[in-house]
């Protein structure tokens, strides 16, 4: 981290289902350096799966029950609800804002939709721009043979939309039309059949993509070229994310979240029923991937996982434990400790690190 960002006051929010006792949306003083995380507040939010930020840092959107929300942030990270908007679908799982700031993006999961929603500058949410749903079959029963969006990412030069369908095996790929503000689809990356592929990140380089598949156990990495007429993706390799590849249980593991490091140099996944992390090492240059470790999470279901601004510690939400686990990571030996005890939440969903606005606008009209 740079002295100029050690002074930076940090907040992780994790957000929870609220059909049990969790509250929503939970506000977290992140100590970076000590690798602690500390309760500030909290906000009802019926079933907060999956939180993102604005682009300049004063707004969190969030699903719920009802759409999507929208919070200011304060100073101290806390939130104030703005408004909500109603997305003409089922509740949604995964949200990404455009590099412009104009868009929020909706990936859902159990209607096979991405939605278009207009964000306005005071933070408001605006209209429904545009939605669109997946069609096909999917051939694993237990998904009920149909789209399932499970991650919606613009790629990093905001000419594409990837959205990631965990039911047929896809991912579809929209030009983002800014005059009409529709979806335009252009290509699709065809996944192998029951790999389940879940989220898709990429280097802050904008040049590899990163698909972590549920069903398949695996990163898959590309390349990606937006330079010309159409989107370019090529795989390059292929990783397993389990401690054992060809363990007979593996068939009851499924690989769940994904993160980046923020120097880029590293890469972590969880994986739900082996119930560990895995980090991998990036090579820069060929964006190819390294694994260093794969170890117990002391939890069950890990369901999300950040890491620290700094690289040296890591947060895990574990689902059906109930609990957020935080470990320090050595580079040099390749391992993870935990770090104090166990947070208690209630079947956490997601969890993100943020640092707070530096321009708070607490002050201004709605």
């Amino acid at each position: 981290m740079k002295d100029a960002e050690k002074d930076r006051k940090y907040v992780a929010y994790v957000g929870s289902y609220t059909h049990g006792e969790g509250k929503g949306i939970q506000v977290f003083d992140v100590d970076v350096e000590n690798g602690i995380l500390t309760k500030r507040s909290e906000v009802r939010v019926n079933n907060a799966s999956h939180a993102a930020i604005s682009k300049n840092g004063k707004y969190l959107y969030s699903i719920e029950d009802e759409g999507v929300a929208v919070f200011r942030r304060d100073k101290n990270g806390d939130l104030k609800r703005i408004n909500s908007v109603d997305i003409d679908g089922m509740r949604g799982c995964f949200l990404a804002t455009d590099w412009d700031g104009k868009y929020l993006y909706v990936a859902g999961y159990h209607d096979g939709k991405v939605t278009v929603v207009h964000t306005h500058k005071d933070g408001r949410l605006g209209s429904v721009m545009d939605g669109v749903f997946h069609r096909g079959l999917g051939s694993v029963a237990e998904r009920n043979f149909r789209p399932h969006v499970s991650c919606v990412r613009p790629t990093p030069d905001n000419k594409y939309l990837c959205a990631v369908d965990n039911g047929i095996d896809q991912v579809k790929i929209y030009r983002i039309n800014k005059r009409t503000d529709k979806l335009e689809l252009v290509d699709i990356l065809r996944c192998p059949r029951e790999s389940g592929p879940r989220i898709i990140r990429f280097s802050d380089d904008g040049r590899f993509a990163y698909l972590l598949f549920e069903l398949s156990n695996q990163i898959k990495v590309y390349t990606y070229d937006g330079t010309g007429k159409q989107p370019e993706f090529e795989l390059i390799q292929e990783v397993s994310t389990l401690e054992k590849e060809n363990d007979k249980d593996s068939i009851h593991s499924a690989a769940s979240g994904m993160s980046m490091a923020p120097d880029g140099k590293h890469l972590f996944c969880t994986t739900a029923g082996e119930n560990t992390v895995s980090m991998y090492e990036v090579n820069r240059e060929t964006g190819l991937l390294t694994k260093k470790f794969t170890l117990p999470v002391s939890g069950d279901y890990p369901k999300d996982m950040v890491v620290f601004p700094d690289g040296k510690h890591i947060a895990v939400t574990n689902h059906a434990s109930n609990t957020i686990n935080v470990f320090t990571i050595d580079y040099e030996k390749n391992v993870m400790l935990m770090k104090g005890h166990p947070i208690s939440v209630a079947e956490p969903n997601s969890i993100h690190i943020w640092s707070v606005p530096e321009e708070p606008d607490d002050n201004k009209k709605e």
